[in-house]
């Protein structure tokens, strides 16, 4: 392809319309994201986008795929009906659909994270298809309190962001996300590598326990924030601001992605663990290897660009 054909194409890929403008945040918006740690979109995917996503999950649950990883990564969550009616988790859900990837290709929603993160380049970093049962008390549909940042250590980036998307309107009674205002900018009392490990491996109640002592650490109050998401709606965070969501009680259940972003900044690097060897991250095993034989976290296949430029 003609040099000139191939720039062309890359700015039609990036492109916003008149309308998606009108979507972005606002200065003020921007503020707000870098002094809480996180940020309740405008409405950015439409009516029947959202259902369209419905549709795909549930074909997903039926076991439609339009591609499957090549090989199976370490710490892979990936539901399967023999599992049953628990809270469901399948990563590489972008990978392995065209038509959440379709519409998770949206430039407007790439965009609104480069203008909050304040970078002029998103790629993907991973997906997580949520499906979140109503009417059982089991704990296991909590997610205890933790922040990104922690199982992202094999990441060079302080400035990654999760978007939460839900497919209907979300409040506290289907177990929205909920954050601790302003917590991505705290010091932690310390830190050893058991904090890689996943809030799922993890006891829930160690967990409060560590959020608490940080806040007290830095002096803070434990401010959470219930993100009520209606429709549409697309709630981020900053990899550092804790996080979590509490039972579904509506009798309905409560679907959505994760998808998590990384900043143009961010690449890979060692993080040793105190038993002997590094932290592997799920992509480590499926990007291609860069010049030096490390994982690539700019491999289209896995981590694609999804907004190029300044706005």
């Amino acid at each position: 392809m003609p040099a000139d054909r191939q720039l062309e194409t890359v700015v039609d890929a990036f492109s916003l319309s008149p309308a998606d403008r009108e979507l972005l945040p606002t200065a003020e918006d921007v503020d707000f994201y870098q002094e809480h740690g996180w940020f309740l979109t405008r409405k950015l995917l439409t009516d029947a986008e959202v259902d369209e996503l419905v549709e795909a999950s549930e074909r997903f649950y039926a076991g439609h795929r339009d591609r499957t990883l090549p090989t199976r990564p370490p710490r892979l969550a990936y539901w399967t009906p023999e599992k049953g009616e628990v809270h469901r988790h399948n990563d590489y859900i972008f990978y392995e659909d065209a038509t959440i990837r379709r519409i998770l290709s949206k430039p407007v929603i790439a965009a609104t994270a480069a203008l909050i993160a304040r970078t002029d380049q998103i790629r993907l970093w991973n997906s997580t298809l949520i499906y979140k049962p109503s009417g059982t008390a089991d704990e296991r549909n909590i997610v205890p309190w933790h922040f990104d940042r922690h199982y992202w250590q094999t990441c060079t980036s302080d400035n990654m962001l999760t978007a939460f998307i839900p497919f209907h309107d979300c409040d506290e009674e289907m177990g929205t996300i909920s954050m601790v205002d302003g917590s991505h900018t705290w010091r932690e009392t310390g830190a050893d590598d058991s904090t890689t490990r996943h809030f799922a491996d993890r006891d829930r109640l160690e967990l409060e326990d560590m959020l608490q002592e940080n806040a007290a650490f830095n002096g803070a109050e434990v401010r959470k924030v219930p993100v009520v998401i209606p429709k549409g709606h697309i709630s981020f965070h900053h990899c550092r601001t804790y996080h979590g969501s509490g039972l579904n009680t509506s009798g309905r259940p409560r679907r959505a992605i994760s998808l998590h972003l990384q900043d143009r900044d961010n690449a890979w690097r060692p993080y040793p663990l105190a038993g002997g060897g590094n932290v592997v991250y799920n992509n480590d095993v499926l990007v291609r290897p860069d010049a030096e034989g490390h994982p690539d976290y700019t491999d289209p296949q896995f981590c694609p660009v999804l907004w190029e430029g300044r706005l």
